[in-house]
């Protein structure tokens, strides 16, 4: 009965803060839950958490999808893949011209958690395998559903799959066509290729950019500055200038019973933990800090346990950014893989007329965070960083940069080139 009741309550939790999404509302579009059990969503390449989720063909690589689902019972998953262009929309394509094999495949291992609170099953699988051997380059999006019941999907994730046919050189400087060492970072971009590998630049490449984890100011680039034999350079494009930004803000929730970095309190009140970080403050006025973070990512850890995946806790975690009023014209929200695959109403911060501050609270399993704050003004998508963080142009940002060709008559968006480069090198 106390696990029922314990279960219950945090169904109820869940739904409370996140709402149960319709299944009317499942797009191609993002990486999201539509079902808020599904918690702690991590989707990396099986040899670096820290790098974006993109495979090579060809090679062993694979894609390590984990994931809770908060209830002891066990629920028998499945999961199938979709290709989509390079805009994450559905490809024109058959399903067997994409995957070898069923397109569906179980989820077989997974193990209940011990010893906490918070009871949940976690949940891990690798793409591709036996079973599902991926066809095609470009993006692929993958979505788990219960075995009995397949039209109720807990969630979709991306990932790409690259054919590495051109190679990919970039560069980040701080002196940019509109200032110098002052509040953006602006980039080169050199492609280079093989003879015979791409008939038209122009007309069939597309190069995508996106800083650090985030989706909302990624920019597509459809127009090289210039064309030679074997390399295609995007340089001095208005497109390329991105906001400085800041370091990334972290914490820690890895021991229940010492001192966390970040946090002011750690309390159990019946049925979970909570902890209370410490008030945050905008930093735009502030000078430049340099702070090794991990660029938006979290890493699950329990520093009192042999195996974290299974005998960390869940915490509600209560966020503060102290303002001293309102910020008008727009909304405060959370920024970081914590809340990348969360319903976007999760990540909304909400103001508190009596103390003059944002607040907000997240479901968190143990380990470690970063985050930071964007303004995203009405009727607009894009977050800003310089109305809380600041854009200082010492700050290290991770660019991601993906190329997709398309020849005429083309069918599908190849993945052919995939690189990264950072600010401050």
């Amino acid at each position: 009965m106390k696990t029922l009741r314990l279960s219950l309550i945090l169904i109820s939790l869940l739904a409370a803060i996140s709402g149960i999404a319709q299944q009317s509302d499942i797009t191609y579009t993002g990486q999201i839950t539509f079902d808020p059990r599904v918690r702690s969503l991590q989707v990396a390449p099986e040899s670096n958490w820290l790098l974006p989720p993109v495979i090579m063909m060809g090679t062993s690589d694979q894609i390590r999808v984990t994931f809770d689902y908060m209830d002891y019972d066990l629920h028998y998953l499945r999961y199938s893949v979709y290709h989509c262009d390079n805009q994450w929309r559905p490809s024109q394509l058959v399903e067997n011209e994409w995957v070898d094999g069923f397109n569906q495949a179980d989820i077989t291992d997974y193990q209940r958690s011990e010893a906490t609170f918070a009871q949940y099953c976690n949940y891990t699988f690798a793409l591709p395998n036996e079973e599902m051997r991926l066809l095609l380059s470009g993006n692929y999006l993958v979505r788990v559903y219960e075995q009995d019941d397949p039209d109720h999907i807990l969630f979709q994730a991306r990932f790409r799959v690259c054919e590495n046919i051109i190679s990919v050189g970039a560069l980040a400087s701080s002196n940019t066509d509109i200032d110098y060492n002052a509040n953006h970072q602006q980039l080169e971009i050199n492609l280079n290729f093989k003879a015979g590998v791409i008939d038209d630049p122009y007309g069939e490449i597309t190069t995508i950019v996106e800083q650090n984890t985030r989706t909302d100011n990624s920019v597509v680039l459809t127009r090289p500055t210039s064309v030679g034999m074997n390399n295609i350079t995007y340089e001095h494009q208005p497109q390329l200038i991105f906001d400085a930004g800041n370091e990334y803000r972290r914490f820690e929730i890895v021991n229940a019973h010492s001192i966390n970095p970040g946090v002011e309190r750690l309390n159990y009140f019946e049925p979970y933990y909570h902890a209370t970080l410490y008030a945050d403050e905008p930093r735009r006025d502030h000078q430049y800090i340099y702070d090794q973070t991990q660029h938006g990512r979290f890493f699950i850890r329990n520093a009192e346990a042999d195996n974290s995946a299974c005998e960390s806790d869940y915490v509600v975690t209560h966020f503060t950014l102290d303002t001293g009023g309102p910020l008008t014209g727009g909304k405060v929200v959370l920024e970081g893989d914590l809340v990348n695959s969360l319903p976007p109403e999760l990540a909304v911060m909400k103001y508190d007329a009596a103390s003059g501050c944002y607040t907000g609270e997240l479901f968190l399993k143990q380990g470690a965070y970063n985050y930071q704050y964007l303004f995203i003004p009405d009727g607009t998508s894009r977050g800003r960083t310089d109305v809380i963080e600041g854009d200082k142009f010492q700050t290290i940002n991770h660019y991601y940069i993906y190329v997709y060709d398309r020849p005429s008559g083309g069918r599908y968006d190849r993945l052919v080139g995939f690189g990264l480069t950072r600010s401050g090198q």
